[in-house]
């Protein structure tokens, strides 16, 4: 019997047998919540919002990125390579067709930029806070509220909300084991009193080997948080470190997977292998076309086929780009904060934070296009990060009459700097360096640069409550500065640059059709700033073509129209809506040659984005502890414009009419939960439909369905077992596409393969 039938043979057995046995309270890490909903669908909001409760969160593998939980809203297509959604080259969000780097994300308030791989902005979530200190993610599918700390959310933003502390002395510890040798450990503190001081302190550990080819992905992960009342007035602080080192998955090609299979990766430790590699791309006389090799007889298999430069590779690889030797991104970061919250008067509130965050970082690969200088035909090249971050944001909220108020305010100053270096691996026999640690003496430096980007926004709103009708009014308007300053310049440019809108307006409101049913519907208008960095944005091409576009380059810039019902009753609770946006000012930089070359990308404007779509979600509670829950979005996003040389008016791409990169038609997630006395399980359903990889809709990858599962026992209210499935079904799919960014037609190395099926046991203790 396969071990997935088992399971959910197992699975189904014990739920009906303890349909009725005596209730036992959740376990100490989901106390908090136990009783509430676990999905909020924004009663009231005139906005389509959700919110993901903890108890939703903590049921899946402990040290699961709390992004991987909302992947079930309406809209929201995350992808990961990973089955916990946290290798970072692979994860990838978007919402409403509008991709990672045009969205916004907060923890606590707290700037996280974009989140993505090469963050130059901010930092990602899952190195912010443990996915078992989180209270609440919620997610607005268009441009969020005003007052979110965000320049760039075009298409809608992602907050995450810390848990409080209990306010009492307690315990909670989890150990988890699982598939690929997965281990994590997690202990938190809770220290004071409910009317006191109060916090918590907590720590972090996991490790799992790579589920093809060899590596570790692991993480440390430290968190505290405290909680000071004085009179009326609270301090909160929060402060955080994390130590990530990740060894990469190779970055695969539809084409790639034909040839080579779905668990072809890195060569990683057969250095050998990558030295042979090497030597045919970079000397062609070294071996010869008919099998020669500086390795004995017989430990490769040279009868591949033969490429355009003549060079012959063993098996069925056709390129040194098929496979590198290793890869890895290594991540250390601290981030703190301090705020305050006091009454002023009766009518008013005053809330002010400041944050300050450091990162240090490298993104290291082995290239075979730069050899190194003692003679090994391939180096390690890296992207290395520097991040000092430092910001205040606050606001006054007043309640006057029917009318609540608010107005706000951010600054941050980040200074960045970023370069790309080379390698020596020690010879041709050995690496002399590990891809875990940061390496040391690079022998090259291509470039360096360092950047200073200054943010001020504002925000206005009035909330205007009429009884059975909800009206919000008003606008935001910020300023962004960015600067670039050579250290070796190379082709990229230097230079200021500078985004500045002071009025962006939002406009929205509720009516209460009944205590069950309420209707809402808005406006937003959301421009973008430009990024300050050389491998995305207007710093990313030549000096020539950034003078050109300095002065004239119009940021991004999205209106978005939504309408829709919302109905809640003790049984159901349930939202339908639609939503129109019409994109302006699309900018793209297109990769130029392989990725690992790491050449200056060509800036794009291709023009208008246009998107329509409907999103329904639902949350029935059958009784006796069963639920069902189900979402589906449909999304018909098209580029208006096709591509033309702004030069000479050549057509470039033919896009016009084309669906998004990146942009499935239809998403559909379906979970049957169970939760009560001591036995909690859930079956959850995840489908999406083809993805489209190119501009011009010629490479995709086909629609997955993926199933996972998990199964629970509290023995006590303090002590339980829990048991995961990812994959239940052990499906063969791509998980991420644009690892390498997209290109406007053709196939392309640009692609990771989703995570099989794994399991995990985690073992719960608290007093």
């Amino acid at each position: 019997m396969r071990i997935t039938t088992a399971l959910l043979m197992a699975s189904t057995a014990i739920i009906a047998q303890s349909a009725h046995a005596q209730d036992v309270a959740p376990a100490a890490d989901a106390a908090a919540v136990d009783g509430a909903d676990i999905i909020v669908f924004g009663r009231g909001e005139t906005r389509q919002v959700q919110e993901i409760k903890a108890r939703d969160i903590v049921v899946l593998t402990p040290g699961t990125n709390p992004l991987k939980a909302i992947e079930k809203l309406p809209s929201v297509n995350f992808q990961s390579a990973d089955p916990f959604g946290n290798y970072e080259w692979s994860q990838r969000i978007t919402i409403r067709s509008f991709n990672q780097n045009q969205l916004g994300f907060t923890f606590d308030g707290i700037p996280l930029g974009d989140m993505s791989y090469g963050n130059h902005n901010g930092l990602h979530i899952t190195r912010a806070i443990s996915s078992e200190n989180i209270g609440s993610v919620r997610v607005s599918q268009g441009a969020g509220s005003l007052g979110t700390q965000a320049t760039g959310n075009l298409g809608g933003t992602v907050e995450t909300f810390s848990m409080d502390p209990t306010g009492e002395f307690g315990a909670q510890g989890n150990l988890t084991y699982g598939s690929d040798d997965t281990w994590r450990a997690f202990g938190r503190v809770n220290l004071g009193s409910a009317d006191g001081i109060r916090g918590y302190v907590s720590y972090g550990y996991g490790s799992t080997d790579k589920y093809k080819g060899e590596g570790v992905q692991d993480q440390h992960m430290g968190n505290a948080k405290v909680v000071i009342p004085v009179g009326d007035a609270k301090i909160d602080g929060w402060l955080s470190y994390s130590d990530r080192r990740e060894q990469d998955y190779q970055d695969m090609s539809m084409g790639m997977i034909r040839r080579l299979g779905w668990d072809w990766d890195n060569t990683y430790p057969d250095y050998a292998r990558a030295i042979d590699y090497a030597d045919r791309l970079n000397d062609v006389d070294r071996v010869s076309n008919t099998g020669g090799s500086p390795f004995p007889d017989g430990l490769y298999d040279y009868s591949g086929a033969t490429v355009a430069t003549g060079q012959t590779y063993p098996g069925n690889v056709t390129s040194a780009d098929d496979a590198y030797y290793d890869a890895a991104g290594l991540r250390k970061d601290w981030l703190g904060a301090v705020g305050l919250t006091t009454p002023l008067g009766d009518a008013a509130t005053f809330k002010i934070k400041g944050y300050y965050h450091n990162n240090s970082g490298m993104g290291l690969w082995a290239t075979p296009y730069t050899p190194s200088p003692n003679g090994v035909p391939m180096s390690v090249r890296t992207t290395e990060y520097d991040m000092d971050r430092i910001g205040a944001f606050g606001s006054v909220d007043y309640t006057l009459g029917i009318q609540n108020i608010s107005v706000g305010a951010w600054y941050e100053n980040n200074q960045f700097h970023q370069a790309r270096r080379f390698y020596a691996f020690a010879s041709r026999t050995a690496p002399g360096l590990s891809f875990r640690d940061y390496p040391k003496n690079p022998f090259a430096t291509q470039w360096e640069f360092d950047f200073t980007t200054d943010t001020f926004q504002y925000h206005v709103q009035d909330k205007i409550d009429l009884g059975l009708v909800t009206i919000n009014l008003g606008w935001k308007g910020f300023k962004v500065t960015n600067k670039a300053e050579a250290i070796v310049q190379a082709t990229f440019p230097q230079g200021k640059i500078k985004a500045e809108d002071w009025f962006q307006p939002h406009a929205g409101f509720a009516v209460e059709l009944s205590p069950e049913a309420e209707v809402f519907g808005g406006f937003t208008q959301v421009t973008r700033a430009f990024a300050s960095a050389t491998t995305t944005g207007p710093f990313s091409t030549n000096q020539a073509g950034f003078d050109a576009i300095k002065d004239d380059l119009k940021p991004e810039t999205s209106d978005t129209f939504e309408l829709g019902l919302r109905y809640n009753t003790p049984v159901f609770n349930g939202t339908l809506g639609a939503y129109l946006v019409n994109f302006k000012n699309r900018l793209l930089s297109v990769q130029v040659g392989s990725p690992i070359q790491g050449l200056a990308s060509a800036l794009q404007n291709v023009g208008g984005v246009r998107a329509v779509g409907v999103e329904a979600a639902g949350d029935l509670r059958l009784g006796h502890g069963f639920g069902v829950y189900a979402s589906y979005s449909y999304t018909d996003a098209t580029y208006r414009d096709n591509v033309f040389n702004s030069s000479d008016g050549t057509l470039v791409a033919a896009i016009k009419d084309k669906t998004v990169v990146d942009s499935p038609k239809h998403m559909l997630r379906g979970e049957v939960n169970y939760d009560q006395g001591p036995v909690f399980g859930r079956i959850g359903v995840n489908y999406m439909s083809r993805r489209y990889y190119s501009y011009t809709n010629d490479a995709s990858v086909p629609s997955r369905v993926i199933v996972d599962a998990s199964l629970g026992y509290r023995f006590t209210d303090k002590i339980e077992l829990q048991l995961n499935a990812t994959n239940l079904f052990d499906k063969k799919y791509v998980g991420t596409i644009g690892s390498g960014g997209f290109g406007n037609s053709g196939d392309a190395q640009t692609l990771l393969v989703g995570a099989p099926q794994q399991f995990f046991i985690t073992a719960k203790a608290g007093f």
